[in-house]
């Protein structure tokens, strides 16, 4: 049985509520409920506060007996399309799903906003809604990258909330990076890399030589290791854990990576296609390059976290299927589970005292 509110305010559950917008994404509300499902058995103590039409989600959500009793409705109205401008979303949004969801964290009745919408929008009511910490100019949008690191992924950050970046932000998104490594990849003591067009520390533009200063200066209290500037060489590879970069370059970089991810994929059908010999190395070879595609799978990395604001935000991708739905889900209940907002928060109070030359704020 589920319960289905006007608001998000009438509602409060023991354990972790994750706050969902069930009408963002490209394969509608059955995708994000089959999600919730395969989610549900992450943890008993989750719960789920849904937001979209009710007597859709009804529906979908009485189907399932598993989520009989894990699940509250909230009833929100209309829908933020994935070709809404932010500055449209930020006056006329009020009754979606999206800011509904975003307002369960407000709140407190939710520790963590998950959605699969339009990232430019999530991000503008986020940042009107959530507001960002004491202390922060910008904030960040972290991914996952998959790597040859023995987690097998490498925080980045920023990858497009911003396309600037001051020495100070780099700092920022660097104490930021760390905490989401330890809290979301359980790494006691991060390795940080800036990035920048080579290793050498006279290259690269007068505010990526600053950040170098600060980064370095504070990574014996703040407990990383700094390793220096890094090529785009190393997003995918073991030399750091977290990536520091400005949200242009980040952005560009991403956004490669996966256009080249789909090239490889399809350079491959076409190779084993190309004769009887090949079609047969392929089925030859099925478990191996089953195995390499779990490995480089985007789904299994879903949820760029949204870093610098009062709350947790996680972003999933608009095509997340189920699978997807699934991992951006455990990532926000794993954050929630340590208290990564009260952390992230920590870290930036640490980037402000070290821009005013005090070291007595010490990392939780």
């Amino acid at each position: 049985m589920t319960t289905t509110v006007k608001n998000n305010s009438e509602v409060v559950h023991s354990g972790t509520t994750i706050s969902i917008d069930a009408m963002g994404g490209d394969l509608g509300p059955s995708a994000i409920v089959a999600g919730l499902v395969r989610a549900a058995k992450i943890d008993d103590s989750i719960h789920f506060l849904l937001h979209g039409k009710s007597e859709l989600l009804k529906k979908l959500v009485n189907r399932r007996r598993s989520l009989v009793g894990r699940v509250t409705i909230v009833d929100s109205r209309e829908v933020i399309k994935m070709e809404d401008k932010p500055s449209h979303v930020v006056r006329h949004g009020k009754a979606t799903s999206m800011w509904s969801a975003i307002d369960s964290v407000r709140d407190g009745k939710a520790s963590v906003c998950v959605s699969c919408g339009n990232t430019g929008a999530l991000m503008a009511i986020s940042m009107l809604r959530l507001r960002k910490l004491t202390g922060v100019n910008r904030p960040a949008i972290a991914i996952l990258w998959p790597s040859s690191n023995p987690m097998g992924f490498n925080v980045m950050l920023d990858v497009g909330a911003d396309i600037r970046a001051e020495a100070k932000d780099l700092l920022q998104y660097a104490l930021m990076g760390v905490s989401y490594a330890r809290n979301g990849l359980g790494i006691p003591k991060p390795r940080v890399g800036l990035l920048n067009v080579g290793t050498e520390e006279h290259k690269g533009r007068s505010e990526l030589k600053e950040a170098f200063s600060k980064i370095e200066h504070c990574q014996r209290d703040a407990n990383f290791t700094f390793e220096g500037f890094v090529e785009g060489g190393d997003i995918p590879g073991p030399k750091v854990d977290v990536i520091v970069t400005d949200g242009f370059t980040g952005n560009v970089a991403l956004k490669t990576g996966e256009g080249t991810a789909s090239l490889i994929g399809y350079l491959l059908r076409e190779a084993f296609k190309f004769s009887p010999l090949s079609r047969l190395a392929s089925i030859l070879a099925y478990t191996s390059l089953n195995r390499l595609k779990m490995r480089i799978d985007p789904r299994r990395v879903n949820g760029g976290v949204f870093l610098g604001l009062n709350g947790t935000v996680v972003k999933s991708h608009g095509s997340a299927d189920a699978t997807g739905i699934e991992a951006a889900i455990k990532l926000a209940f794993e954050l929630s589970k340590n208290d990564f907002s009260q952390k992230v928060a920590a870290r930036v109070a640490y980037a402000g005292a070290i821009d005013n030359h005090v070291l007595d704020v010490t990392d939780k």
